[in-house]
């Protein structure tokens, strides 16, 4: 018998695009001609829910409980018929396929309106400079946080719409809280939860579900579904993994875990589920399993991790496939005014990953001793492009979030160059480092071939902590690398961190001030502060004591071990720094209080920062330069010049001149050299475009062409107006 897999995302993750895990293995299994499907339950819950049917039987079991509401809830309740009347138009708004009811939602009279919308007061501040349907797009969001406040405090105190009992995922190192809630009475989430999954049992008839965990809040939902699968449909094997079991569950003792799944895959899941598949076929022995828990014949948690075979080679495991998946019925919403995490929201973006792990893979807070950091495997350029074409083709959106730890500066050069060399028209945007391989040249380029923005990790903004963190980048590259961004009009989104082990209240607040800076001069548009956490597996959490903290919890109870609790007795008290950061933050991305005193956004004593007020000035002032190497090369964006002759006559001299007539997308514009170098470039810059059957020229084969043609020195002319011209207007040095 050959198994019939079910790859299940439980609710909940995000509304606007699917999580790509089910997507990635069924590319990979149908490398395998291994029947599958796949499905999103948690969009699915939430349609379901959030339809006039789904709000009815919720408001009617609101009557049945007989509560006691608060203001908010009694508002919510009394407007219910409101509610009924337009939940189906504002879904299918925020599907796009309804946009012209914006100016209905705008007006401020179609939408009943509830506790969410008393924040409302700086609307016009954040999306005055946006237009009616991202405005519109808002305030239905804030309408569906109205119902889902309801739904919370009334209904199942569970519910979130990009998670679903994510208290209880989170540092659960003992099962037993998890396993009361299990058999808790059902809500209406779990509910609709169970109809949707029995009706795909229907459907495809699988003997094999594959449950994809990649955040504690859908832990709860997937156990949820095994639980119903083993009551309901026993002789269907359960298989849980993804990001939070190869986390998480890496210590895993607890045996009644196994009452509500078979399985328990680690890490990269391509091999781990092909040899399974192969050992409920009957066709390999439960020793011979790749990074497996299951329990054993004694009821006990066995390890298998026997199989002979190696992982499967990245560059094999196929192109994401999204097929069965509700593609055009996501939702996109606009949650906050934060101008990255609406990329995270809004709109349906294609999931690929360039290179498995991360090729830096040193920094000490980040889970490097696991495979899916340090294990670092790149595709070709090529490869990439081609997956590009086939899911552009299959799900007809040409926009891409490659979702890379950090997507390699060498690697992203060459994937430009081939996108621009195919004629792919895509949008696309990734992590990266704010590495001095990225140069403005290379920003130029990147977005030449599509990049819309970047988030990198500035962290701590401290270079003695940033050191400690073996982070790589120092404070002034990270301007000098965000300012060539910028430049290019590509978003640049700031990764902040603050609580690292030793971090004093001075580094806090000198941190603070350079993020000041770096706003001030308008090379990020976005940031976010992290509070930093201590993890099993990375260098802080593996040998505490070389970070100066003391771990003190929590005791492993047998299920998860992740986050962990330490002490910092050298550091400041980082509790009373974080809403000063935070409002701080949220002001200076919309330019508001730049000028303010950093003491005014807390309400203790702070010290007085020790920043020069023109530390990041002077750092863009100093600049990057581009690094001339065996590989590099010359590229020409621009379009294909006219050529005019003409005389000078410096004197009574006579000299031979050519002006240069380009015509680009913006403007035209006139270029005028003499005759032998506007001869040379009429014949290299055709050389220098990005074209099918054409490699790129390396800038030594540049200089040398430009001296045998001219018989003059190329030292001369990369000094001199004309070269300048050119750098500003196309010509790249990559």
């Amino acid at each position: 018998m050959t198994s019939r897999v079910l790859l299940l995302t439980p609710p909940f993750t995000q509304l606007n695009t699917p999580y790509p895990a089910t997507s990635y293995l069924k590319g990979f299994l149908n490398t395998r001609s291994t029947v599958s499907h796949q499905a999103d339950l948690g969009i699915e819950v939430i349609l379901k829910l959030f339809s006039r049917e789904g709000l009815t039987e919720m408001f009617a079991r609101l009557e049945q409980l007989d509560l006691t509401l608060d203001a908010n809830c009694y508002r919510i309740y009394n407007l219910r018929q409101e509610y009924l009347r337009t939940i189906g138009p504002v879904i299918r708004f925020l599907q796009n396929k309804n946009p012209t009811l914006a100016h209905s939602i705008c007006d401020r009279t179609f939408l009943p309106e509830a506790g969410r919308f008393r924040e409302l007061e700086n609307l016009e501040w954040a999306f005055g400079t946006m237009g009616i349907q991202d405005k519109a797009r808002h305030l239905a969001t804030l309408y569906l946080e109205d119902l889902g406040d309801l739904i919370r405090e009334t209904i199942d105190p569970h519910f979130g719409f990009s998670r679903y009992a994510e208290r209880l995922g989170r540092t659960t190192t003992h099962f037993a809280p998890l396993e009361a809630e299990l058999h808790a009475p059902s809500t209406i989430i779990s509910d609709f939860l169970c109809e949707l999954l029995e009706a795909k049992i229907k459907l495809w008839q699988p003997t094999v579900v594959c449950l994809s965990v990649p955040f504690p809040g859908n832990l709860f939902s997937a156990l949820k579904c095994g639980q119903y699968i083993k009551a309901h449909h026993p002789h269907i094997r359960v298989v849980l993994g993804g990001g939070y079991a190869n986390t998480e569950l890496r210590s895993l003792r607890e045996p009644r875990v196994f009452d509500y799944i078979d399985y328990v895959c680690l890490d990269d899941g391509e091999a781990s589920l092909l040899y399974l598949l192969e050992h409920i076929d009957g066709k390999r022995d439960t020793d011979q399993l790749k990074r497996v828990f299951l329990r054993g014949s004694a009821g006990e948690v066995v390890y298998s991790n026997g199989a002979s075979e190696t992982d499967i080679a990245f560059k094999d495991t196929g192109t994401p496939d999204y097929s069965d998946l509700p593609l055009d019925d996501y939702l996109s919403v606009i949650e906050v005014a934060n101008p990255m995490h609406r990329l995270w929201s809004d709109g349906r973006w294609n999931k690929l990953t360039l290179a498995h792990g991360c090729y830096w893979g040193k920094c000490t807070f980040c889970d490097i001793s696991l495979d899916y950091i340090h294990k670092y495997e790149p595709l070709s350029a090529a490869l990439i492009c081609d997956r590009i074409e086939a899911v552009t083709a299959q799900t007809g959106n040409n926009g891409f979030h490659f979702v890379d730890e950090a997507a390699p500066p060498n690697l992203l050069r060459e994937v430009a160059l081939e996108i621009i060399r195919r004629g792919i028209v895509i949008s696309w945007w990734t992590n990266i480092r704010f590495e001095k391989l990225f140069t403005p040249d290379l920003s130029r380029l990147l977005k030449a071939s599509g990049c819309i923005a970047v988030a990198g990790g500035l962290e701590v903004a401290s270079d003695r902590l940033l050191e400690r963190m073996k982070k790589g980048v120092t404070v002034a590259q990270v301007a000098q690398v965000a300012d060539g961004f910028t430049r290019a009009g590509i978003m640049v989104h700031a990764y902040l961190m603050y609580g690292f082990p030793t971090q004093t209240d001075l580094e806090t607040i000198d941190s603070l001030e350079r993020v000041r800076q770096l706003f001030e001069s308008g090379v990020l548009q976005s940031g976010f502060w992290h509070r930093f956490a201590m993890t099993a597996h990375s260098p802080v959490g593996l040998a505490p004591a070389t970070f100066e903290v003391e771990r003190i919890g929590p005791d492993f109870g047998g299920f998860a071990d992740n986050d962990l609790y330490h002490d910092d007795p050298g550091g400041a008290d980082h509790d009373q720094y974080s809403e000063g950061l935070r409002r701080s933050l949220f002001n200076y991305m919309h330019g508001v209080g730049l000028e303010m005193p950093l003491q005014d956004w807390f309400d203790h004593e702070v010290p007085d920062t020790t920043v020069p007020s023109d530390f990041v000035e002077n750092a863009l002032h100093e600049g990057l330069s581009t690094p001339i190497k065996r590989t590099t090369v010359a590229v020409w964006l621009g379009q294909l010049p006219e050529l005019t002759p003409f005389e000078a006559k410096p004197g009574n001299k006579k000299v031979a001149m050519a002006e240069l007539e380009f015509c680009d997308k913006k403007k035209d514009w006139q270029l005028q050299t003499t005759a032998e170098t506007g001869e040379w470039l009429m014949n290299i810059l055709p050389r220098l475009i990005i074209q099918t059957g054409q490699s790129s020229m390396g800038y030594k084969e540049l200089s040398t062409d430009y001296e045998a043609y001219t018989g003059k020195k190329f030292d001369d002319l990369i000094m001199s107006r004309e070269w300048y011209e050119l750098r500003e207007n196309g010509l790249l040095i990559l």
